[in-house]
Order: structure tokens, then C-alpha cells, then sequence
């Protein structure tokens, strides 16, 4: 075995925010497609309390959950390209909005995805409302860190490839009503790191009617 693997299923924007940290970082790494229909032996052995993606094996050692990821690799490959900031609040900050992507953005897109009339109405503003909450963090920055590209931009980032589909269920516009998040979208997409993790926005779109059927 490699001593850094990643369990990752292509389309995952969870495994995408490792595959961008690893990427920044300069880490070689294995990477395992993972069927998430029949899972691994080593994807339940790696991670028997979720059984999810992604997973990154170090020297043997799994970790799980995507964020927890991002800061493992921040930590122990710290030489490269800083991913939180040195500051102790500014750490804390970073780690609040990514938390706040998770809870708030991902929720909103299950429910908008998942449901229809008045509740997919309610996810909608929903999602809308996060989004500003967003756009108001961002403001007129380069990053959500300043001017340096990090931890909530690659937290944030690979939801960025679904906003098409949030556009076609939910019948609006992020460009119109944020288009500094749009900015920011494409001035992240100039890295070599995320161009090359990012599903196209149409292929997403695809895979979710797939699974939850056409809007």
C-alpha cells in the first residue's frame, strides 16, 4: 500500500476538497475509486463507523470526514502552502464558516434536491439566505482568508460545480443575486489544483436527476 491513499468516489465534492488540499500540498498519493454500491473491504475496515468517502490513508492510519482531512494534511505536511492561518482566532473563524458550508449549504441542497411545492419553496430561500450569509463573509476579498487562497475556499469551492443545479431545481440565479461568490468561483478556478478536482457543472446536474429524478 502507498503510504498516502485516498478513498474517493469521482464525483464527491468531499473527496474534491482533498484532492485540492493534497494537490496545494505537492503530496503523491494513491487514489482509490471507491463503488459506493458495494463498498471495499478496506472502505469499512478504513471507516467502519460511516462507510462513507472520502477516507486518507497515512502510513496505514485512516482518517475520515472531509474537513477533519483538511486539517490532517494541514498538519502534517505544514512545510507547504498553509491551508489555516497561524493566528489562533483566525484559525477558529476558518473553521466556523467551514462548519457553517456544511451545516447550512448542504442541508439547503439535500432538502432543495429531495422535495417539491411549499418545502423545496422554504429550501430555496433557504439556500438563498446561506449564500448571502456567505457573499456578506466574502465581501470585496480576494479569498474568505484574505489574500490568500485556503481553508474555506477549498471547503467551499467544490460545491461551487452544483450552483447549476441549484439554479435548475430551485428556478434562480446565483450570478444574479451574488455575483462577488461567482468572482470568487472563477478566481478559484484558475488554480491548477481546482480546475482539475471539479466535475463540470452539467455532469453534476446529470448525476443528480439520476438519482432524485428531473425537476
Amino acid at each position: 500500500m502507498a503510504d498516502v491513499m485516498l478513498l474517493d468516489f469521482w464525483a464527491s465534492p468531499f473527496g474534491q476538497r482533498c484532492r485540492i488540499a493534497l494537490a496545494e500540498k505537492g503530496v503523491a498519493y494513491e487514489y482509490s475509486e471507491q463503488n459506493l454500491e458495494q463498498k471495499s473491504e478496506l472502505l469499512l475496515r478504513s471507516n467502519p463507523v460511516h462507510k462513507k468517502i472520502p477516507v486518507l490513508l497515512h502510513g496505514g492510519r485512516p482518517v475520515c470526514e472531509s474537513l477533519i482531512i483538511l486539517t490532517y494534511i494541514d498538519e502534517a505536511w505544514p512545510e507547504m502552502m498553509p491551508l489555516l492561518p497561524r493566528d489562533p482566532y483566525a484559525r477558529a473563524q476558518a473553521r466556523f464558516w467551514a462548519n457553517y458550508i456544511d451545516n447550512k449549504i448542504v442541508d439547503c441542497q439535500t432538502r432543495l434536491l429531495t422535495t417539491k411545492g411549499e418545502a423545496q419553496e422554504q429550501a430555496k430561500k433557504d439556500m438563498i439566505g446561506a449564500l448571502k450569509t456567505l457573499d456578506s463573509e466574502l465581501g470585496d476579498k480576494d479569498y474568505f482568508g484574505g489574500q490568500a487562497f485556503g481553508f474555506v475556499d477549498v471547503a467551499f469551492v467544490t460545491l461551487t460545480p452544483w450552483f447549476y443545479t441549484y439554479e435548475k431545481y430551485g428556478d434562480f440565479s446565483v450570478e444574479e443575486h451574488y455575483p462577488r461568490i461567482m468572482a470568487w468561483a472563477a478566481r478559484c478556478r484558475e488554480r491548477e489544483s481546482v480546475a482539475k478536482a471539479l466535475t463540470d457543472p452539467e455532469k453534476v446536474y446529470e448525476i443528480v436527476q439520476e438519482e432524485y429524478g428531473a425537476n
